[in-house]
């Protein structure tokens, strides 16, 4: 049986950035690794990934929630670092 753990270091993404998408989703983490990994393989995909990590860092500010904003700014740090491709205006 594969686990969560298995799906996680097949996908494409860090499982800060899984849990990134299961949070903006709503879904489990299971759910946003495949989601993630399907994802990131779509034309535009990685811009999606890096818009969802976005939205939850405003939902994070509007909340007033500083601390949960700044680890989701350091996903996203870390999400373009490794896939430059996901900034905006890049296709």
């Amino acid at each position: 049986m594969i686990s969560l753990e298995d799906v996680e270091d097949m996908s494409a993404l860090t499982r800060a950035e899984i849990e990134a998408l299961a949070e903006h989703d709503r879904i489990s983490t299971f759910d946003a690794a495949l989601m993630g990994d399907y994802m990131m393989h779509e034309h535009h995909g990685p811009q999606r990934v890096h818009e969802m990590i976005c939205d939850d860092i405003r939902i994070a500010l509007h909340k007033d929630d500083l601390k949960h904003a700044r680890e989701l700014f350091a996903v996203l740090r870390g999400f373009l670092a490794e896939h430059p491709e996901a900034a905006r205006g890049m296709d």
